[in-house]
């Protein structure tokens, strides 16, 4: 029987983890994934993630794909992998797939939110794991002036630990917000079209100093629009607050075999 295409959203707690992609000696995301799969079918399942979350990010929206023997069907395979997996994964849904759909690639959007805690509360063992504890005044104001300077399309070189070079540095930033989270502190939205290695965090490591009043909101321009100039950004800030939110994609066969007729399939 010809192996069937399967997609699944799934939510992660990073703080175990060494990143999404494999690594022979350390815990990963997709390790995990393809060590469960392979439990279950007595056969190694590679797993293609729609994005490579580093060391301690989180994810309440990546997007994966896997190949499965035909008997296999989703809600089977849903249950099944919930049985197998660590506590710190969970499979949100499965679906069937067209064969070409790659969850990489056939993106169009990816938006990542950040959690900066001002409020003291924020440093409680129940928040702080999941946030950047900073419990210090912030100047709301500036944090999103700082923000409403990154959207559109720049070089985000200078914000990259690593790039793309057959890629290039440019990416397209279509929403960049703070906005209330809880009682905590605030919680920045971003989504671009891509994104560079750490990009979201060292972007929240420079709003956050030009909030604090420890650099001008002047910087930002320069270190988007001439990267090599010597401004150099502010540091990154902690992975603990990061989580990829969700990933956007264009009309897909996968949506048209539940017989959607959507336009734009969003994962969240």
């Amino acid at each position: 029987m010809k192996d069937k295409r399967f997609k699944l959203i799934l939510q992660y707690d990073g703080s175990g983890f060494h990143g999404w992609q494999m690594q022979h000696e350390e815990r990963t995301v997709q390790g995990e994934l393809e060590a469960a799969l392979e439990r279950l079918t007595n056969a190694r399942r590679p797993v293609i993630g729609s994005g490579r979350t580093d060391r301690g990010v989180h994810a309440t929206g990546q997007v994966a794909v896997a190949s499965l023997p035909g008997n296999w069907q989703p809600e089977k395979l849903e249950k099944a992998l919930s049985a197998v997996l660590p506590k710190d994964i969970w499979i949100e849904s499965v679906e069937l797939a067209s064969p070409d759909f790659h969850p990489r690639y056939d993106a169009v959007k990816r938006t990542y939110v950040y959690h900066l805690g001002i409020s003291a509360e924020s440093a409680s063992p129940f928040h702080r794991r999941w946030c950047w504890p900073l419990a210090k005044p912030t100047d709301v104001s500036l944090l999103q002036s700082a923000a409403d300077v990154i959207v559109g399309e720049h070089s985000f070189k200078a914000f990259a630990k690593s790039g793309q070079p057959e890629r290039g540095d440019r990416c397209n930033v279509f929403e960049a917000r703070w906005d209330p989270w809880e009682k905590l502190g605030l919680t920045l939205r971003i989504s671009a079209n891509r994104f560079l290695h750490h990009m979201v965090r060292y972007l929240v490591g420079t709003m956050v100093d030009i909030a604090r009043r420890k650099r001008p909101l002047e910087d930002l321009q320069p270190l988007l629009e001439e990267p090599d100039c010597g401004l150099l950004t502010s540091p990154p800030a902690p992975p603990t607050g990061l989580f990829l939110h969700h990933v956007t994609y264009p009309a897909h066969p996968s949506a048209l075999e539940r017989g959607s007729p959507l336009t734009e399939h969003t994962t969240s």
